[in-house]
């Protein structure tokens, strides 16, 4: 049905008669035709309400609910701009996003409404839906005229970038991305009517919008909007009949970190696409459910993209399209192919270490809104520059090192901080691990590591240094002279670990398990 559609709007607009299943949420089902007739009812309402002389940007503050999804359809009916609002932004942080997305109208719910008190938000109406005045705004609307005829190159959404390394900045999402990324997955797994997407990603970043959102809509497929739940996962699925899901950032892990069941593989889950999970992590959800996963690598920004092939070695995320490279950021030329040792140890970290780029250009990256400084800075020279490490091997393997800010230097070596993890991660006992750097007490850095241990899994000083002993490839100088055991891990709303707090918590117990090594190995450091 969409096969000609070029953008949100005209697939959309030809599904409004179609009677399959649309949305599956808590018992009921809506068909194509009730939610897009809703969508449309919301849109003519916005556009009668909105400001002409202004930008018509809708922001949303939602969860993962019906709401959010018709308020997505609405905006790609209705031909305006719809802006993503974090939900796990607060306070002064949460008003810069809504103003910088310049949202003349802003949809919340009753559970996201109190977010906004003390938030100076001028010009902003703010309207939260299911209250007496959501319903007389909607009820009293005609049939709906579209702001406009959008083309393949405007802008469908504002999407925030995660964050991890700095204010989140508003990519501004293409039509022609939304539509290109959702019909090559279908096409790959061979989705239809007939499937169930299960969307328990945040439907504000661009994972759940490209690799859900956009997968149901080519397809025809249901939608089963929910809140990402490592207990409530399987039930979901179940009771959802989901054949395709959607991920981004750890939620593989953390499903796995739960006690495995007999049963785990009776599921209809058919395929899980995502980014960032681990090896380990790929190989056993795939066993334990049942399911074919197959982890990518792009960027909010969608200029950089890796993909897995058969083939791909351990560790490695895959290759690159075409004009997708490493280079060093101070000389402006192609890093070094990467060398290993015996063991498979990187030997010349220095030369092959890199920064991921787009040399053809900016790929489907249309710049940052409102930003234009933060755009150059990422379209330097002619290319897009990710501000991943990476580095490549003989044969066109990508591995990723980290981003720019874990670069370490220890005892006047530079190293970085994913081959570490990937490393660490393969203690059965650990479930997550994030490593990074300390302030040296003399000079340069030190390694630390935050790790999560499976649940039911007991983990000592003493098993730690064994294990780190028995790893070949791993440098002397790369074992973390500090060791957080944490329950949890602080993390985006896209599951991506925030560093940057990491670091700041320092190196004292301050309450925590922490260990340190020296000459004899791990202990536990004790408070002062």
């Amino acid at each position: 049905m969409g096969d000609l559609a070029e953008t949100v709007q005209q697939l959309l607009w030809a599904r409004v008669a179609d009677d399959g299943i649309a949305m599956k949420y808590d018992g009921r089902s809506w068909s194509w035709r009730e939610h897009l007739g809703e969508a449309s009812a919301q849109a003519a309402a916005l556009i009668g309400l909105a400001d002409p002389s202004r930008p018509l940007h809708v922001g949303v503050l939602l969860g993962n609910t019906p709401d959010m999804l018709t308020a997505m359809a609405a905006a790609g009916l209705g031909g305006y701009v719809l802006c993503g609002i974090n939900n796990t932004r607060r306070g002064p942080a949460l008003g810069r996003d809504i103003l910088r997305g310049d949202c003349q109208i802003l949809i919340t719910d009753d559970l996201h409404r109190p977010l906004l008190d003390g938030v100076d938000l001028p010009g902003v109406r703010v309207l939260v839906v299911g209250t007496p005045e959501w319903s007389e705004l909607i009820e009293r609307v005609g049939e709906l005229v579209p702001h406009r005829e959008v083309t393949a190159t405007d802008t469908f959404m504002l999407i925030f970038t995660s964050g991890t390394s700095g204010d989140p900045k508003a990519v501004k999402m293409m039509h022609a991305m939304v539509m290109l990324a959702g019909a090559a997955l279908v096409g790959r797994y061979e989705l239809t009517g007939d499937d169930v997407c299960y969307l328990s990603m945040p439907l504000f970043h661009s994972n759940a919008v490209l690799a859900g959102w956009s997968v149901a809509l080519n397809a025809g497929a249901a939608m089963a909007p929910a809140h990402f739940s490592a207990s409530g996962f399987l039930g979901d699925i179940r009771r959802y009949g989901a054949t395709y899901m959607n991920y981004v950032g750890k939620p593989l892990a953390y499903i796995l970190a739960s006690p495995e069941k007999p049963d785990d593989i009776d599921n209809p889950l058919r395929v899980a696409f995502g980014n960032e999970a681990g090896d380990r992590d790929i190989a056993e959800f795939s066993r334990r459910f049942g399911c074919e996963v197959w982890d990518g690598f792009g960027s909010t920004e969608n200029a950089v993209t890796i993909t897995r092939e058969d083939g791909c070695p351990p560790g490695s995320i895959g290759k690159g399209f075409p004009g997708v490279a490493i280079y060093d950021p101070d000389t402006l030329t192609e890093c070094a192919v990467a060398e290993f040792d015996a063991h498979g140890a990187l030997v010349n970290g220095d030369d092959a270490i890199g920064e991921l780029v787009n040399t053809q250009g900016a790929g489907m990256f249309a710049g940052y809104y409102n930003d234009q400084d933060a755009t150059d800075d990422r379209m330097r020279h002619g290319m897009f520059w990710s501000g991943d490490l990476a580095y490549r091997d003989a044969d066109g393997w990508i591995y990723l090192a980290g981003r720019t800010a874990d670069w370490m230097r220890v005892d006047g070596e530079n190293m970085t901080a994913a081959p570490i993890e990937r490393i660490l991660i393969r203690l059965p006992a650990i479930s997550m691990a994030a490593v990074y750097p300390v302030p040296d007490e003399f000079v340069g850095d030190q390694v630390m590591a935050a790790i999560v241990v499976q649940d039911e899994a007991t983990l000592t000083p003493q098993e730690f240094g064994t294990f780190l002993s028995e790893q070949p490839d791993l440098s002397p100088k790369a074992w973390p002279r500090y060791v957080w055991i944490a329950d949890e891990l602080p993390s985006t709303a896209t599951n991506k670990v925030l560093k940057r707090e990491l670091v700041a918590m320092g190196t004292t117990p301050a309450g925590r398990t922490l260990w340190t090594r020296d000459g004899s190995g791990y202990r536990t450091v004790a408070e002062e």
